[in-house]
This record gives C-alpha cells, sequence and structure tokens, in this order.
C-alpha cells in the first residue's frame, strides 16, 4: 500500500527514498541530448516519487499511464539504477554454431573459390551450406568485403621518414610570416565532347551520357595552394617541360610580395630539379624547398584540389577545344578564389609513420 501511484483507494503517496549521489546521477543523464526518451522518462517518474508527487500527479505531468509510473518506482525501490534498464529478452537458440562462424571466416579470408577472384554470398552458400542471409550477417560483423580492393604503393624513397616530418610539420606548425605553397602540375587534361547528347536529370532516373567521346586535344595545368588560405595561383600551359616549370616560378614569384619568405612543397619529378630550376631557386634566397618522398602524392594538398577540380568541374563538363578547356578552368579557380576554403591536414608525422610501418609489416609476413 505504500506505492506513490495512487490505485483505485487514492492511497497516500509514500515518498521514495534515494540519496544525494543517486539524485546527481539522476538528474546527469537527463542532461544527455541523446539518451533514449524513454530512458529519460524512467529518470524522471524516480525523481518525480523521490519528491513525494503521487503517481496520478506524475502520471498526468508526464503523459503516461499510473501502471507505468508504479513499474518503475517498484524496479528502482528493488534494483536501483540498474533496474531502469530493460530486462534482457530472451533470443532463439543459435542455428550457425562457432565452428561454422570460424569456417567462413577462414574461408573467405584464406581461399578463393575455383571460378573467381572473391567469394559472393551465394558462392559461400553453396560451399558452407549456411543461408545467403546468414553468410552476409557474419561477414558485416567481422568487416570483411571480398567485393572490395583498394589500391596502394609502399614509397621505397631512402628519406621516407625525414621528408614526412619535414612536410608534416609544415602543415601543422608554419612558420611565421611566411606562404606554404603546396606546388604539382596536372597534365595531358583532355578536352573532351562526347558523340551525342545525353538525357538531363528527371524524377526517379539519373542524368545519362554517351561513353564515347571526341578528344580535342590536352593541356596542363600547374598550380600552387595556398595551405593556409586555400587560394590558388594557376597556369595553363600546352607543354609539360622544365620551361614551363620556370615561367610558374616566375608567375608565383610576381604574384607574392618580394620580402615574403616562401616555403614550396611539391614532388620529385624531373622537371623540378633541372639546372636552369636549381639556378633561379638559387638567385632567389626567399625560397625554400621541401620535396615529398617518392610515391607520396598523397602528402601533397595540392592534390585534393586537383581532385575537385576533376569531379565538380571537368569530368561531366564538355569542351570542344583546348580553348574551351583553358578558359574552362581559369573560371573555375577564379570562383574557387572568390570563397576559398583551406584543406586542413590533422594526422601527425608519428600516426602516418606508424601506418605505414603496419602495412610494410603486413605484406612482408604474407611473402614470407
Amino acid at each position: 500500500m505504500g506505492d506513490c501511484a495512487d490505485g483505485p483507494y487514492r492511497t497516500p503517496a509514500t515518498q521514495l527514498q534515494i540519496t544525494d549521489a543517486e539524485r546527481a546521477k539522476l538528474k546527469a543523464r537527463l542532461q544527455v541530448r541523446k539518451a533514449p526518451e524513454d530512458e529519460k522518462l524512467r529518470r524522471r517518474i524516480v525523481l518525480g516519487c523521490a519528491d513525494g508527487q503521487s503517481g496520478t500527479v506524475i502520471a498526468r505531468r508526464l503523459d503516461t499511464t499510473i501502471q507505468t509510473v508504479s513499474k518503475w518506482r517498484r524496479r528502482y525501490q528493488a534494483y536501483r539504477l540498474a533496474g531502469l534498464n530493460d530486462a534482457p529478452r530472451a533470443s532463439r537458440s543459435r542455428s550457425v554454431g562457432d565452428q561454422q562462424v570460424q569456417q567462413i571466416v577462414d574461408k573467405v579470408r584464406q581461399n578463393t573459390p575455383g571460378n573467381a577472384t572473391h567469394w559472393s554470398v551465394r558462392q559461400m552458400s553453396r560451399e558452407t551450406g549456411v543461408s545467403p542471409a546468414k553468410v552476409q550477417r557474419i561477414w558485416h560483423a567481422f568487416g570483411l568485403k571480398p567485393h572490395l580492393q583498394e589500391t596502394f604503393k609502399l614509397s621505397t624513397d631512402a628519406h621516407f621518414v625525414d621528408k614526412v616530418r619535414d612536410v608534416v610539420g609544415l602543415y601543422l606548425a608554419p612558420p611565421d610570416r611566411a606562404l606554404v605553397l603546396c606546388v604539382d602540375e596536372k597534365s595531358q587534361i583532355q578536352a573532351l565532347d562526347r558523340t551525342q547528347p545525353g538525357l538531363p536529370l528527371t524524377f526517379g532516373k539519373p542524368a545519362t551520357r554517351t561513353h564515347e567521346y571526341k578528344s580535342h586535344g590536352t593541356t596542363s595545368l600547374f598550380a600552387a595552394l595556398d595551405v593556409a588560405t586555400g587560394k590558388v595561383i594557376g597556369q595553363l600551359k600546352r607543354r609539360h617541360r622544365s620551361a614551363e616549370f620556370l615561367q610558374f616560378l616566375k608567375a608565383i614569384n610576381a604574384a607574392v610580395p618580394g620580402q615574403q619568405e616562401i616555403h614550396l612543397i611539391m614532388d620529385n619529378y624531373g622537371t623540378h630539379k633541372t639546372e636552369k630550376v636549381r639556378a633561379w631557386l638559387a638567385a632567389h634566397p626567399r625560397y625554400h624547398v621541401h620535396f615529398t618522398p617518392t610515391s607520396a602524392s598523397w602528402l601533397n594538398l595540392v592534390e585534393r584540389f586537383f581532385s575537385q577540380l576533376s569531379e565538380k568541374w571537368i569530368k561531366r563538363n564538355i569542351h570542344t577545344s583546348v580553348n574551351e578547356l583553358e578558359q574552362s578552368i581559369r573560371q573555375y579557380i577564379d570562383r574557387h578564389n572568390e570563397n576559398p576554403k583551406p584543406f586542413v591536414w590533422h594526422t601527425s608525422a608519428d600516426t602516418i609513420l606508424a601506418s605505414v610501418a603496419r602495412a610494410a609489416f603486413s605484406i612482408n609476413s604474407n611473402y614470407l
């Protein structure tokens, strides 16, 4: 008869006794914005009972039933905070044993089917006698995706560690009052025109284009990305030689105030290291060159800009001449520079080196 929920006989509410620590924990959980609403309801019920409110008042205030209020009061009295959790539900017995699960995991990781390079769900189902749905659930539980394959290439640069620390250091802690520019070339950009017109996007159907195209020539984009602001200095050239790269360096020099120190991050491409380029850099001592490791173009942030240029602008556009293509790229750069956003680098050199070390160890282990 001591329940705080009023029954048909209107028994007086008895205050639920809770400690100050319990009250603090109940209130703290209510402040969690993404906590489930049913969980918050239970805590509000307990707090109401602890304040001496009747079950009728609590049920009306929280828009629930008196039976619900009574249930969670009793659960709290019996089990305290742990009683506010849902009781575990009975589940069906497993139809796939641990041995079968291990067999499916080992087979997809260590073997291939006789008629394919990788397993499919249905092939694995036929091979093991486990339903396709259960095979899929097992693969998902272990994060196995045999239909996917990623590409990689480990750098063989003898100075890989030093170069990674040098470049990443510029990203995470750039020098004061100096300009850090990521420099590279996107060569052989094709001016492509489709042989037939496509269909526009419509309800329930994507836009279409023919797979056949006409090429009207190529151009190369020389670009320097300002790491701090995201602005881009760009020049388009029909040829991709050391002479064109030297012209681009002169364009950078003209665009940047004469006294400011400039740090150039670029790869080991031959046009960056010719005698004329080295002589020009030596005659302009405010330039400091930082080379990325070989086979590590991902370390140069200007590659992110090139990727956006391709995906957002060039890939779906139609260009009937190189002149039209070059004008289009200039237009994209101008619009980009009107509202630039820097690509912010977060990963430390230690994290990168540890990841590369794990990859190299795994590869070497598989070949032993």
